[in-house]
């Protein structure tokens, strides 16, 4: 009996591992959706077909998949319109190196280039949010096209975009399907002359920070076993937090937008910074001190800031062949003059406003947060949306070194974190997966309940409830503009979530949070606690410049002036216990 294109190329993607695929179906996708289905499913060593409610999030849910895990995760939408709602999941996929495949069906070949209904271009649209995009023409070609974007996605970390027309998918198989080809990504080894470079620069300098990135994966003792010989301290980025915050005795916080603690003063006021896997994109937070970079990737050496010492490599060969070229430093005072400092930040700007805040009504987010950490699963998987829901997560969340934190990081798109959570409760079933969500985020992709709620997945949604757009107001605040459009009507989403069948619970009593968390986290399907939390509370960066505090000044005359001195006095209040204190 013949063998239908689509059958075939479904049949790779069983191959390559793929156990489930993300989309929504329609005409032109008709064809992949009938093999799916024909696979019998993944509890028959097939493939599932997750039926989400927005193309955006089957891009979103391949991405967590793909990072948790490091394997092939696939979505896929139909023609035009369909596959058009991917590309948003697509870019953050693709900027996490995330191994995401998109199937993105197309309208009818005879019909391509002559403005047909829906008709639009994929294999030209995911050009640039995409490691390869190709389309298929002919089912000669198929099978080959199928196996070039598995090993593009594997091989270099990012998305790959099939174009698939659906009359061609309906078409016979006539050409041999290529054997997978598995492998085991290599270790990238530093040249020696870039080793002793970095062991010359490191033993010469009299102060040395270190600032880790998503890179060290892997490499945390080794990073640790550097600092304490050469007495350095050590900062780190969102994405590097997972992987070095944990049992780590000189850690100093994270810098950037979302920071807290010493970092951004401890790797300014440094001799010698060492950046280790990490393409950190704010380079106004990067000082102009003497600099080295290890990274794999050769194009991302000095590209965010000057660069004295570069070395390609993967960071932990490269500290496996530098450790032993390194000559013990003796003098640890810069080491313990940041390491105080973090600790008096992080009581004063961090810490001191978690405590004696359970009757102060509205709800801290910041006591919300840090006793989410406290009651959470110790492998917990946090999902957080962007905007505050990243500060509070990455300020009071601790990594242990068995959870994980993910988030639109790089792409910084709003709404990621339910869509995340779903990828990640199905890649692991047995574990707890917690969505941060803000309610800006969680309005947009709000239909993704219904998701969760159609497969009973035990995923906790955790809604931040402030009704407003908090980080866009801080921008605007630090701008000089008064906070304009970013306040939204008062939504029950507790009420929603109980309609759709989720143990559900409003919070507006701090003293209830605790007991809210252990309820839902013991309920065994999906539950959602929404925190009504202190519009008013905004993030502050943990170095202010002038010119912020200008913008804070003027915007402040203008509420004044628009809304009245309470207005500006209440916002003062809420926002002095997150001001840095030195």
């Amino acid at each position: 009996m013949a063998k239908e294109l689509a059958n075939q190329l479904i049949e790779q993607l069983q191959a390559a591992g793929v156990q489930r695929i993300y989309g929504i179906v329609g005409d032109s996708l008709n064809p992949i959706v009938d093999a799916v289905r024909q696979t019998g499913g993944a509890s028959n060593g097939g493939i599932d077909w997750i039926h989400v409610r927005h193309e955006e999030a089957a891009a979103f849910a391949a991405a967590a998949e793909a990072q948790l895990t490091g394997r092939l995760a696939v979505c896929a939408g139909s023609c035009g319109p369909g596959n058009l709602h991917l590309i948003n999941g697509l870019y953050d996929a693709n900027r996490s190196g995330a191994p995401v495949l998109a199937i993105a069906s197309h309208i009818p070949s005879k019909q391509i280039g002559s403005s047909y209904f829906q008709e639009t271009h994929p294999d030209r649209l995911f050009n640039e949010c995409s490691v390869y995009s190709e389309l298929i023409s002919t089912a000669e070609q198929a099978p080959r096209v199928m196996h070039s974007a598995i090993q593009h996605a594997v091989g270099l970390g990012g998305v790959a975009v099939v174009t698939l027309p659906g009359d061609i998918a309906g078409l016979e198989a006539t050409a041999d399907t290529p054997l997978p080809a598995a492998f085991v990504p290599a270790v990238l080894v530093p040249a020696p002359e870039s080793v002793r470079m970095l062991a010359d620069a490191i033993n010469s300098a009299g102060k040395v920070a270190i600032f880790a990135g998503a890179g060290v994966q892997g490499a945390h003792d080794e990073v640790i076993a550097l600092a304490g010989l050469i007495g350095a301290p050590i900062g780190h980025s969102l994405r590097g937090k997972d992987f070095m915050q944990y049992d780590n005795p000189y850690d100093i916080g994270m810098t950037g937008l979302l920071g807290y603690g010493a970092a951004a003063e401890g790797i300014e006021d440094a001799d010698l910074l060492i950046l280790l896997g990490t393409d950190f994109p704010y380079d106004q937070f990067l000082p102009g001190t003497r600099t080295a970079q290890v990274d794999r990737a050769a194009h991302k050496l000095g590209r965010r800031t000057d660069v004295d010492i570069a070395v390609h490599g993967d960071v932990l060969p490269t500290l496996a062949a530098l450790l032993p070229l390194i000559t013990p430093k003796k003098s640890r005072r810069f080491l313990d003059q940041m390491l105080k400092k973090h600790d008096r930040l992080m009581n004063k700007a961090v810490g001191a406003y978690t405590r004696k805040v359970e009757k102060k009504e509205p709800i801290h987010p910041e006591y919300a947060a840090s006793l989410l950490d406290q009651v959470a699963a110790e492998d917990a998987v946090f999902t957080a949306d962007t905007g505050m829901c990243n500060v509070w997560t990455a300020r009071y969340i601790n990594p242990l070194g068995t959870r994980r934190l993910i988030g639109s990081f790089l792409h910084g798109s709003m709404a990621n974190a339910l869509p995340h959570a779903i990828g990640a409760q199905l890649a692991y079933p047995g574990r707890q997966v917690v969505s941060v969500s803000g309610d800006g985020g969680l309005s947009m992709l709000l239909g993704e309940l219904i998701t969760v709620a159609a497969y009973r997945l035990p995923v906790k949604v955790v809604v931040f409830n402030n009704s407003t757009l908090g980080m866009v107001k801080l921008e605007m605040l630090v701008d000089g503009l008064p906070d304009f459009g970013v306040d939204v009507p008062d939504v029950n989403y507790a009420a929603v979530a109980q309609a759709l069948g989720f143990h559900s619970v409003r919070v507006t009593d701090p003293a209830r949070i605790g007991q809210a968390y252990r309820e839902a986290f013991a309920h065994p399907g999906p539950a959602l606690v929404e925190l009504i939390t202190d519009p008013k509370a905004l993030s502050i960066p943990p170095k202010i410049k002038g010119a912020q505090v200008l913008g804070f000044a003027t915007a402040m005359s203008k509420v004044v002036l628009n809304r009245g001195a309470g207005e500006a006095v209440s916002m003062a209040r809420s926002n002095l216990r997150n001001i840095p204190r030195g």
